[in-house]
């Protein structure tokens, strides 16, 4: 099962870089991690998204308070929390197709950013199966290039 855990850390030197090493010296994945600052220039928050059973989490959740970086660790399962991403899609298009992609793109509340002569760069921000709904659409069109945050996420209390 994936979990999305919110880190609020120091904004330090090499705290990303302990993060990453205790996960992969405990041989758990992060399937994503955004890290940006906060309205504190000292304080950075941590999105990541990691899968394991109840016991795995638990153990990732106490390794992580252990860091002296780490000011508070939150694992929102079972938590009201709202979540996005974006995402920006180069969709290969001809003039027959592209009307078509545009149609689409629009459903999704989606954004064209660019355009050129045989491609359209779609922007996308929403919930992960939100956008991996729209890439299953835009796969037979052939999609060029792609790049994702990962999940972003807050609680709503």
């Amino acid at each position: 099962m994936k979990h999305t855990i919110s880190v609020l850390v120091e904004n330090k030197f090499g705290v990303l870089a302990r993060i990453a090493g205790l996960f992969s010296g405990r041989g758990y994945n992060i399937d994503s991690l955004s890290v940006a600052e906060t309205t504190d220039p000292t304080v950075s928050r941590m999105t990541i998204v990691s899968r394991g059973d109840d016991r795995v989490i638990e153990q990732i959740t106490k390794q992580l308070n252990k860091l002296v970086d780490v000011i508070k660790v939150q694992d929102y399962a079972g938590e009201n929390f709202l979540e996005r991403e974006l995402v920006l899609v180069k969709v290969h298009t001809t003039a027959q197709a592209r009307p078509e992609v545009m149609q689409i793109v629009d459903v999704f509340r989606g954004k064209i950013v660019d355009v050129g002569h045989s491609y359209v760069t779609v922007e996308l921000t929403g919930t992960e199966d939100k956008a991996d709904a729209l890439l299953g659409l835009l796969k037979p069109f052939g999609i060029r290039e792609l790049v994702r945050t990962g999940k972003i996420a807050i609680a709503r209390k």
